[in-house]
């Protein structure tokens, strides 16, 4: 909080929040809503509140009768100044649940600056259910409520340190353009109509990356913003049409140079933030995807919990006894598993409504084995396992004798990636309605060296598996130029397939917080990485011409990173949807409840465009 006399006003001479026993026989003047209001005949007690807090005011009919006069019809969520005397409670009448709880003020003049209609919820009571499209109807009511105001503050604090971070680090803050080149990539651009060049768009940057990267061609070495970014996507519990990131390039960096800053910068911003929250490994503990997959079956693991993934089909012995295992091995399949302790006992209706869960996630069944304190196994395959598999399994799993309540092991034999991920997201799951994760704890890491490309099947290419501008490990350049630069003759085993990325991605409880790459600052080995994903060069130099162009006078080798912000607070702040950290967000069609937006323009202004719009089927749920 501000000092209290930056805060001092025409209206008001201290804030509500900030009254103290030291300030006893003060005389003060104070404006905020009515939060609570108890009437009992000629003493008339008042809940004040703004946003540095709550003091009770009280008003005595028979010291300040035009003062108790003006609130006779007074109710919650009017807004009131009031002048009076700073007095202590009385002996037993203290609020220790309040920071002015010592005190009171004793107010001998009452203004009323405004009324309220009833709310549609209560602002005063935060435990109870309210519908969340009411909240975003009326969403300025909402942000008077202290759950939500309290977020918002956190926030607030949380880029404020961001800020203050790169600026000691000599990062320049440089503002970006909003309405850029549409370069469809990855999710739908928003675009906006010119009008004063009919037919042509403009687009709502997806993320600043070109911008970025020719900052770091002009020179200016270290650059951060918190960027507005805009995406036309399906929406879910993490994402919104707009956003905002941390977006940050540095020049003459190899990826060793970013995250170690990047590391740095996020320890001091949520220290700076959230003292109180341990962070569980320092420094973060670092996988490649390769290990991230293999032990947790995700590239963003959840490390608060164990269940690490069990690679099965390495202890077994060649002939286990069940067809399934050994088919799946012999067609070069994975058979992996997790130890879900203590669940040795499970209920068929439990195992019945796992199994249901690992074929939605895309396995084709699920295999259990319990695991008895005495050493025996509970299976359905029990009596197809040989005894030397019998044995394998315990071996794996963590050997006799390490299951004194009871073990579950569940096991998905399939392909290599498919078989790691339906694990990794049982994992989750039971861990989260397991509550094994403490949710105080700030597990961070870091993921790097992801594969380049992905083949993309329906149209025979290979796609960049986070973005375009990503360079090669320097050990894999020969793999993107021994790979065909002809389209007719491309195929998912193309040397190109092999290489990974300098990229990286910084991962909190689970969820990816941030992701960035060491770039590409060669406009050949550019052009030449476009091709191998299906572009001709004409269509690379139409949509990144400049960034090209940029890259033949002198680039530095830079590189970087963009960190969600909403999310990054929404952890900090123990919330799994974004919106609960967002002033005014969106509903999940993308639909501002409270100004009712989208809507539709006036005609005149499609005129001007020089636009009509054809009837269309409207997406589900829009």
């Amino acid at each position: 909080m501000a000092e209290k006399g930056l805060l001092a006003t025409g209206l008001r001479s201290d804030v509500c929040g900030a009254l103290r026993a030291s300030d006893a026989e003060r005389r003060v003047r104070l404006a905020g809503w009515i939060h609570r209001r108890r009437d009992h005949g000629s003493l008339v007690f008042i809940d004040l509140r703004d946003r540095y807090g709550i003091v009770q005011v009280v008003v005595d009919a028979a010291t300040a009768p035009e003062a108790h006069a003006a609130l006779v019809d007074a109710r919650i969520e009017w807004v009131i100044a009031v002048e009076g005397v700073v007095t202590p409670r009385r002996a037993g009448t203290e609020n220790e649940k309040l920071p002015t709880g010592a005190i009171e003020v004793s107010a001998d003049s009452v203004r009323i600056l405004s009324q309220s209609k009833t709310p549609p919820f209560y602002i005063n009571e935060t435990d109870s259910p309210i519908d969340e499209s009411v909240r975003l109807k009326h969403r300025y009511l909402d942000l008077r409520r202290e759950p939500l105001r309290d977020r918002l503050l956190m926030r607030s604090a949380m880029v404020q340190a961001i800020r203050e971070v790169h600026h000691e680090h000599g990062f320049v803050e440089v503002e970006t353009p909003i309405l850029i080149k549409s370069t469809p990539e990855g999710a739908r651009d928003f675009i906006v109509p010119s009008r004063l060049q009919p037919g042509s768009v403009y687009a709502l940057p997806q993320s600043p990356q070109q911008m970025k990267q020719l900052l770091m061609v002009a020179g200016f070495d270290r650059y951060f913003q918190i960027a507005r970014c805009f995406r036309d996507e399906d929406l879910r519990g993490d994402r919104q049409p707009e956003f905002t990131q941390l977006d940050l390039e540095m020049s003459f960096v190899d990826e060793t140079s970013v995250r170690s800053f990047v590391e740095q910068m996020v320890i001091e911003v949520t220290k700076r933030t959230r003292p109180d929250r341990p962070m569980q490994q320092l420094p973060f503990p670092v996988f490649t995807y390769e290990e991230a997959l293999e032990r947790y079956g995700s590239d963003k693991p959840d490390l608060r919990y164990g269940m690490e993934l069990i690679d099965l089909g390495a202890a077994l012995p060649a002939a286990t006894g069940f067809k399934v295992f050994d088919d799946v091995r012999a067609s070069g399949g994975r058979i992996r598993a997790i130890r879900v302790p203590g669940k040795g006992g499970v209920a068929r209706s439990e195992i019945d409504d796992l199994t249901e869960r690992a074929k939605r996630h895309g396995a084709s069944g699920l295999v259990w084995i319990a695991l008895q304190p005495d050493g025996e196994i509970k299976s359905p395959i029990a009596k197809f396992l040989s005894p030397e598999s019998v044995e394998a399994i315990w071996t794996a799993s963590g050997g006799k004798g390490t299951a004194p309540e009871g073990d579950l092991i569940l096991a998905v034999a399939g392909e290599r990636v498919l078989s790691a991920e339906v694990l990794g997201r049982l994992r989750v799951e039971i861990a989260l309605e397991a509550n094994m994760a403490d949710p105080e704890i700030l597990a961070f890491c870091w993921v790097h060296r992801f594969p380049m490309y992905q083949w993309e099947a329906e149209s025979s290419r290979w796609d960049a598996t986070h973005n375009p501008f990503s360079a090669p490990v320097p050990e894999h350049l020969d793999l993107l130029a021994t790979t065909s630069g002809d389209l007719s003759k491309r195929s998912a085993g193309d040397p190109a397939g092999a290489a990974l990325a300098q990229q990286y991605d910084v991962v909190l409880n689970g969820w990816e917080l941030g992701g960035g790459s060491v770039r590409i600052h060669d406009r050949a080995l550019l052009e030449r990485s476009f091709a191998l994903m299906g572009h001709s060069l004409e269509d690379a130099r139409g949509k990144f011409g400049a960034l090209l162009d940029a890259f033949e006078y002198g680039a530095p080798p830079h590189g970087g990173i963009a960190i969600g912000v909403e999310r990054w607070a929404a952890l900090l702040a123990n919330q799994v949807n974004i919106r609960e950290v967002m002033a005014f967000p969106k509903t999940q069609s993308g639909s501002d409840l409270m100004l009712e937006a989208p809507s539709e323009p006036d005609p005149k202004q499609w005129e001007e465009l020089g636009l009509s719009v054809r009837p269309t089927k409207r997406p589900t749920g829009a």
